[in-house]
């Protein structure tokens, strides 16, 4: 590793630059003498670097390593950098002590004279006027913007009144012009709050304050005695929000529920379900032909264990409706979705699906395939049609509408 002097040496030694010039002809050879501070450096051509070092003595050797900062990426940074700092460490770091020393320095250091003194009432300097306002180009600029509407347009506007005007821009939707009190009482048609118009002040709206939802008092094990006794009154089961549900819980609930016969509606939403729990009901649900509803939404499942789930539904097809949303893994990738997408298209009885699916192909074939098997259904029977339609809702979940409300948004 050369040495930052050694460094320093072979660059003052300058090397002769050498040009060729080639003909057809003739050759020409021109040498030119490098030179530094306009003496000739030819004569050392020959000389050692290492003997010139040799003779240095080290204080001579720490003055020309501090002339220059090596451009070498081959030496170490405290080789590099010229500084040297001989004072000796003062121990670790004391915030507090540090500060009061900036501040005293600071207080005791005097300011820097003024060249002209301050006097109260007199202004130093040049002062700042603000150009003249010329607001003939706005004027001319508006007397351009002028669009023809009709006679019966302009008339319809002009007697319109300012509810009237806020209500169609709310129907336009310019949201920029109007706050969110004015653009959703136009859209239940229930009157413009008093005072808020174009011209007046718009508020923080109050949040609506809603009660607490009161906890899940369902007794587990009792539920469980109830699944494994197959109580025929035990139709719809819901765990939703309990805590601290032991591995070995779900494990009965789940063996208990391969020999039930009435269970048709199992909710599971936040109750810690794992991978392991959730992979010995996807067998469970390989052997009930009973459940028709199951929903695993807001827990800990991972894609591929998702993937075991929907292809658990496609062996005896009875569940209509599943929910797993809002896992572990928010996205679930390209070739999950493709996965579930074909087992999705391969079950002929599921109608509802709430799950998230980011990729446009997966959630318009999912879409469509559920749409198909309520057709279906419909067609079959016609009491079928008052009941629910599946539609596709937001970025992949697909939730459910009935007929009404369904005419009423087309």
């Amino acid at each position: 590793m050369p040495s930052p002097c050694k460094y320093v040496l072979s660059t003052i030694l300058l090397l002769p630059a050498t040009s060729n010039t080639s003909a057809s002809t003739k050759t020409t050879t021109m040498t030119t003498a490098a030179k530094l501070y306009g003496k000739d450096l030819s004569e050392y051509d020959d000389v050692d670097v290492d003997d010139l070092l040799a003779q240095l003595s080290p204080e001579e050797i720490n003055i020309l390593a501090k002339e220059v900062d090596p451009d070498d990426s081959f030496m170490p940074p405290s080789q590099r950098c010229s500084y040297e700092c001989d004072k000796d460490p003062t121990g670790p770091l004391n915030r507090k002590k540090l500060i009061d020393h900036i501040n005293k320095q600071a207080l005791e250091t005097p300011d820097i004279p003024e060249l002209k003194p301050y006097v109260p009432g007199t202004v130093r300097g040049k002062k700042w006027i603000p150009p003249p306002q010329d607001n003939q180009k706005e004027k001319e600029a508006d007397e351009q913007i002028a669009i023809d509407l009709g006679d019966e347009y302009e008339q319809a506007l002009s007697a319109a009144s300012q509810e009237e005007i806020i209500d169609l821009a709310a129907i336009l939707g310019f949201h920029s012009m109007m706050n969110q009190d004015q653009y959703h009482a136009s859209l239940l048609n229930s009157g413009q709050p008093v005072g808020l118009g174009w011209d007046g002040i718009t508020k923080a709206s109050q949040p609506k304050v809603f009660p607490m939802e009161p906890p899940n008092n369902t007794d587990v094990d009792e539920t469980i005695k109830q699944v494994h006794d197959d109580d025929h009154k035990l139709i719809d089961l819901n765990w939703n929000n309990i805590k601290n549900i032991s591995d070995e819980k779900f494990i009965q609930l789940f063996e208990a529920l391969e020999i039930n016969t009435h269970l048709e509606a199992l909710s599971l939403t936040n109750v810690g379900l794992t991978d392991k729990t959730a992979l010995r009901l996807a067998d469970v649900i390989e052997k009930n032909s009973t459940l028709r509803v199951l929903n695993v939404e807001t827990n800990f499942i991972s894609p591929s264990v998702i993937v075991r789930l929907i292809k658990a539904l496609l062996k005896t097809k009875s569940i209509e409706e599943f929910r797993c949303s809002n896992q572990r893994s928010q996205v679930l990738g390209n070739k999950i979705e493709m996965e579930i997408t074909q087992l999705v298209e391969q079950n002929p009885t599921l109608l509802r699906l709430g799950l998230h699916l980011e990729f446009n192909d997966a959630r318009h074939r999912v879409a469509a395939h559920l749409q198909r098997n309520i057709d279906r259904i419909r067609r079959a029977d016609p009491l079928e049609r008052a009941k629910t339609v599946a539609i596709g809702a937001g970025a992949g979940n697909f939730s459910v509408l009935p007929d009404d409300a369904l005419k009423k948004r087309t």
